[in-house]
């Protein structure tokens, strides 16, 4: 009869076998391998190494296919070490991988949604309205400072960065472009507003979450957020000033040559900003996001056929009717005499995010392989060893955030693991809940743009139009965020112990 394994039972002294043990896991019941967490590194440094030569040869046609291959390959990796080192059963992996699928069919809607509002928010002429008024009103001089503070109000206001990115931050780019400022400086702004804002509304579905797993009250977590989170986007709106000023005052020829064209390529009437004013009612009633974009689509669709007839019938072909549909599903190009104006006015539509999904289950596929055979696990355990006070458990819980954000390819997911992970050490280190949601939302909520392979980084390269690495350093306020949290920490300005008041 065979001997019957205990929970730490180890068969030899090997690396591969000193955590060759089985671990039974309360709450699912289940027996999952602990995997040394020198060889858990192992999959996640061949996606590292493959997304490098990947970008190195394919540029900004990664998210073609080969970043996706990359993500199966380091997946593949995973699953034959668990498999045939540990004796992982698939059906615990597959399990895992099914779980992280499930948690995207919210994300793939709203990317579907947000590819049709920007094909008809351009070709109805919303967007080149807010660009064409935008450049008679906002200065260069002062362009990425008043870009970040913009589109930091509205990302408190809608509680949502990938709304506000898809929305009012496609028509801050074109007016970047139009004033001749590079699109990483551009993007950075408009990215760096959009997480602040996003990071410390009430309606962000991010800061609920991030408060719920540190079991910590929702404006308790906001006000404790806002002692890291403002000095950040303050240093960061500063960086952007300091730009904005030096930026060069030769861009008013650019400026006008754009005013003209759009003038000539669309109709151009304040009317038309009754789109987004009704957008941003739907979001005040508090609609579901999913709901809010197909209502501004919708709406954005109908007032095509009455301001912008013409283009309509252009891109139809003659047929009204196969001119909507095509705003809606498919790219569309538009000749406007100017070549930065055509790459402006462009549009990608719903068939455009196609990449961007196939990316979220790869990234979710490995993720999932990561999770079934227990390599998350057994890194984050290593780190938490290595724990003594504050400061090493303040810095631990950002690096996990950060990690996490690489390693599973989604925010959601990353918020949950790190705040489960550390959820029990810092009650017997006796701080507060409220440290852990913070340094979770400082690192695993901001960080995750910052990854190509995260679903927040794919989907804001996608529809801004601006690589993830291209845009990556000038997004000051995400990279400040992690390194604030750990500053505050090793200062120990408010940290508050449980048994203090």
């Amino acid at each position: 009869m065979e001997k019957k394994l205990s929970p730490h039972y180890c068969k030899k002294k090997s690396i591969f076998a000193t955590d060759n043990c089985i671990a039974m896991d309360k709450k699912d019941n289940v027996e999952k391998p602990r995997i040394h967490w020198t060889l858990a590194l192992i999959p996640l440094v061949v996606l590292v190494a493959l997304q490098v030569l990947v970008i190195r040869e394919f540029g900004s046609d990664a998210l073609d296919g080969a970043s996706q291959t990359a993500l199966l390959v380091a997946a593949a990796v995973a699953v034959t070490m668990g498999m045939v080192f540990y004796k992982v059963p698939w059906k615990n992996i597959d399990q895992a991988i099914s779980d992280n699928v499930k948690t995207i069919g919210g994300a793939i809607l709203i990317l579907f949604l947000i590819g049709a509002v920007s094909g008809s928010w351009m070709l109805s002429g919303v967007v080149p309205t807010m660009i064409y008024y935008g450049m008679k009103i906002v200065s260069p001089s002062i362009f990425l400072f008043i870009v970040c503070l913009i589109s930091a109000l509205v990302s408190l206001v809608t509680g949502s960065s990938w709304t506000t990115i898809a929305t009012i931050g496609i028509a801050l780019m074109g007016i970047g472009t139009a004033q001749g400022y590079d699109v990483g400086w551009t993007a950075g702004a408009i990215i760096s507003g959009a997480y602040f804002g996003d990071k410390i509304s009430p309606l962000s579905d991010t800061t609920v979450l991030a408060s719920s797993v540190g079991e910590v009250p929702l404006f308790k977590h906001i006000r404790y957020m806002l002692i890291t989170t403002v000095p950040s986007f303050s240093i960061a709106l500063i960086v952007f000033l300091i730009a904005s000023l030096c930026h060069s005052t030769e861009s008013v020829i650019q400026s006008e040559q754009f005013a003209e064209g759009l003038q000539g390529l669309f109709s151009i009437n304040p009317w038309l900003l009754l789109v987004p004013l009704a957008t941003a009612i739907f979001i005040a009633l508090k609609l579901p996001a999913a709901i809010v974009l197909f209502l501004s689509a919708a709406l954005a669709g109908m007032t095509m056929l009455v301001a912008q007839p013409d283009i309509v019938q252009h891109v139809g072909e003659g047929n009204t009717f196969r001119g909507l549909m095509l705003t809606y599903y498919s790219g569309t190009t538009l000749d406007a005499g100017n070549e930065a104006l055509n790459a402006l006015v462009q549009t990608r539509g719903m068939r455009g995010m196609l990449s961007t999904v196939f990316l979220i289950f790869c990234a979710s596929a490995f993720g999932g392989a990561m999770t079934g055979t227990g390599m998350i696990q057994s890194i984050t355990s290593a780190l938490a060893r290595g724990i003594r006070g504050r400061r090493t458990l303040v810095s631990t819980t950002v690096g996990t955030g950060i990690f996490a954000n690489m390693v599973t390819g989604d925010q959601y997911l990353s918020i949950v693991l790190t705040g489960n992970i550390f959820k029990k050490l810092y009650k017997e280190k006796g701080y507060e809940g409220r440290l852990l949601s913070r340094s979770t939302e400082d690192s695993a909520t901001v960080t995750s743009v910052l990854v190509p392979w995260n679903t927040c980084g794919m989907t804001q390269s996608l529809v801004l139009h601006v690589p993830t690495l291209t845009y990556l350093p000038y997004c000051f306020f995400n990279i400040i965020s992690p390194l604030m949290s750990i500053a505050i920490a090793m200062i120990g300005y408010k940290i508050f112990r449980t048994e203090e008041k």
